[in-house]
């Protein structure tokens, strides 16, 4: 299956050379790959994955290790932030 991959903020590092975290990159992935085996594939350092989305939808701690993902979704990841 493919499934567009965005990481934003300090995630976007993550993503290959010229890659556009608005835009993402398509990956190629294992049928029933869960959300959490692709942070893990993304090497996505534990805690860094607050913000989790499935076509906009919010993937909680609770779901992620549950095979949702499947062929064409956008799946995208922000950081915790921090500011003030």
């Amino acid at each position: 299956m493919q499934v567009r991959v965005k990481l934003f903020a300090s995630l976007s590092h993550l993503l290959p050379d010229g890659a556009k975290p608005h835009e993402g990159i398509v990956l190629d992935l294992p049928e029933a790959t869960t959300p959490q085996a692709l942070i893990e594939q993304l090497r996505i350092p534990e805690g860094m994955a607050h913000l989790v989305l499935r076509n906009g939808a919010f993937i909680p701690v609770s779901a992620r290790s549950q095979p949702v993902l499947v062929d064409g979704d956008v799946f995208a990841v922000w950081p915790p932030v921090a500011g003030g």
